[in-house]
């Protein structure tokens, strides 16, 4: 889910940043929350053909029970407006969904120690997006805050062909593999990734919108049953280096 945002009369960061007091990220731990969202993604999916229709509405996959999974509503005026997962890779929780498409480019990274945050089912509401144009860069505030959180090295943005130039211009983002078919979706992906530690300055001074607020990431993750990840991440940085 990627639009661009073409409002007049103010720049991007400060519409974000307007934008930003009307939301709120929340960790899906309740049965509730988590149906709530896997509904959101089959519809999202369902209306961009990249899925079939089916009797349950809901669209879930065995990486979302994975212990190195977030699943994340992004809640605007209280409601449910999007929603995106990440997995992270550290020491002795190395599986990640997008490792099975495309081993050759990311099996490497992950064998050599970097911890990689994987964002994917990245999708959102069809009205929210009317209503709030600038919800694709608040939704992916989520995986550039746990870049931060994780002490990760590597973001992986496997998306469709035509959505990559918008993580070029955005972030910067190579590309490292052409498409190849993503399971359970009929349209296929390619990959592309960022070097955070690179990138994080320059992008941040573009886009101010990415930095995290005063004690937001504990906020966001502090509920995580992954809380103990930085310790761990800087530790694998430590052993590395």
């Amino acid at each position: 889910m990627v639009q661009a945002v073409a409002h007049q009369g103010s720049s991007l960061t400060d519409r974000v940043m307007r934008a930003l007091e009307r939301i709120d990220y929340r960790q899906a731990l309740s049965h509730e929350d988590r149906e709530q969202i896997f509904n959101l993604r089959y519809r999202a999916y369902l209306r961009e053909g990249a899925i079939a229709a089916n009797e349950d509405e809901r669209f879930t996959d065995p990486v979302d029970e994975q212990p190195n999974c977030l699943i994340f509503g992004v809640y605007a005026d209280g409601e449910l407006a999007g929603a995106i997962r990440l997995s992270i890779t550290v020491p002795g929780l190395p599986q990640i969904p997008t490792a099975q498409v495309f081993p050759d480019s990311v099996l490497p990274q992950i064998e050599a120690g970097r911890v990689i945050v994987d964002p994917t089912r990245f999708v959102a509401d069809a009205r929210w997006s009317r209503e709030l144009p600038e919800l694709a860069y608040l939704t992916l505030r989520l995986p550039w805050l746990a870049m931060e959180q994780f002490a990760a090295d590597v973001m992986l943005a496997a998306v469709r062909p035509e959505h990559y130039p918008f993580y070029r211009r955005l972030w910067g983002n190579t590309v490292v593999s052409p498409p190849r078919l993503y399971p359970g979706l009929a349209k296929p992906v390619m990959l592309s990734q960022l070097d955070y530690p690179r990138a994080a300055s320059r992008v941040e001074t573009l886009y101010p919108f990415f930095r995290a607020r005063e004690d937001e990431r504990s906020s966001v993750f502090g509920a995580s049953p992954l809380a103990w990840l930085p310790a761990a991440a800087h530790m694998a940085q430590r052993i590395r280096t």
